[in-house]
């Protein structure tokens, strides 16, 4: 692909081959699920309200949003993910979502891949949220690092992502983890945007959520089991037999999305909330949000629309705002705050 820098060339042969496996192979994880079945709404049969009126507004970082819903993290780093990640931020401008790009880290390390995360001619008015893997900060990466990510893509906000067991299961991982609070906390409290930190599938519990948020942590993106599991992603990826049969005992690793969001919520009340990881249609979101987030993040459901066009990304992008709107409708709320105090979700036996 890159024949002056077979380096980047991996890189980007990487990015894409994620893309590839998540399109076509079975990569969820087995036996476990986000936990939104777990959990009802009790139908309110005279709602009271117009349905026209009912409002998805919101804001994230102080910045206006039309609905309270995010493209989580997902590529970059090639020509092919490029194409897509223009695609994902012209719908996310178009509906208002808030954008999140994939790790910014081979644009980093190679200045040619730069252009496949800049996005902000694209979505000039959302927030756009960059992001690395914490664990660089142990491999050479520090405050300059990050203000170039941010830079590169003229991000609201950069988010550090923890994947230990990705890395573990990845042929070319990096898996010293160790003193990584410490690092976080010098970037957080020196970057001239807020710092968040997500994981990537298999959740953030409130204990933790406590000590990133204590370390200057400006927001929290639980991501948790339910969804694509990246460790059965690299399973596929694999050359090594013992990391592929290995995989198998990881398939229902993590703590299911809901859990994740209740646990957060309770421990810390008022910190910016993100809830992705397996959430399929609006009403997931009206849950994640009634149980305590402030955004629902959506990723691999829409990789398939966003190959094909904007148009067809645009569509389920609309799709969900609707079925997120007539669930509010369905339980008789105006607006996200009223969704948010709801007490009409509860859990079934």
């Amino acid at each position: 692909m890159n024949q002056e820098n077979p380096i980047a060339g991996n890189i980007s042969d990487r990015k894409s081959a994620h893309v590839r496996l998540c399109l076509e192979e079975d990569v969820a994880g087995a036996g476990i699920t986000s936990g939104m079945e777990r959990y009802r709404f009790r139908h309110q049969a005279l709602p009271e309200i117009d349905f026209g009126s009912i409002d998805l507004h919101t804001s994230f970082l102080n910045i206006p949003m039309s609905a309270p819903l995010l493209i989580s993290s997902m590529t970059g780093g090639s020509a092919a993910t490029g194409q897509i990640n223009l695609r994902l931020a012209q719908a996310a401008q178009s509906r208002g979502w808030a954008m999140g790009l994939g790790s910014v880290r081979a644009a980093i390390e190679h200045d040619e891949l730069a252009s496949t995360f800049n996005v902000r001619q694209q979505a000039p008015s959302i927030p756009v949220i960059a992001n690395l893997g914490a664990v660089q900060l142990n491999y050479g990466f520090g405050i300059e690092q990050c203000r170039r990510a941010v830079e590169l893509a003229e991000a609201s906000a950069l988010v550090l992502h923890l994947n230990s067991l990705q890395e573990v299961f990845q042929p070319e991982g990096n898996v010293n983890f160790a003193g990584l609070l410490s690092r976080i906390e010098q970037v957080a409290r020196q970057l001239e945007v807020p710092v968040g930190i997500k994981e990537v599938g298999w959740g953030i519990d409130g204990s933790t959520a406590r000590r990133l948020t204590d370390a200057g942590a400006a927001f929290i993106d639980v991501a948790g089991a339910g969804g694509t599991s990246w460790s059965q992603v690299e399973k596929f990826r694999s050359s090594d037999s013992v990391r592929r049969e290995a995989a198998e005992a990881f398939a229902g690793w993590g703590t299911p999305t809901a859990d994740c969001i209740l646990d957060v919520r309770a421990e810390l009340p008022d910190i910016p909330l993100i809830g992705s990881g397996g959430l399929s249609h609006g009403v997931d979101a009206a849950k994640a949000i009634a149980l305590g987030a402030d955004l629902a993040g959506f990723g691999r459901s829409l990789l398939g629309a966003a190959v094909e066009s904007v148009e067809a990304l645009e569509q389920v992008l609309q799709r969900v705002e609707f079925e997120l709107s007539a669930a509010m409708f369905g339980v008789g709320v105006a607006n996200i705050a009223e969704l948010q105090q709801t007490d009409r979700l509860y859990r079934r036996e």
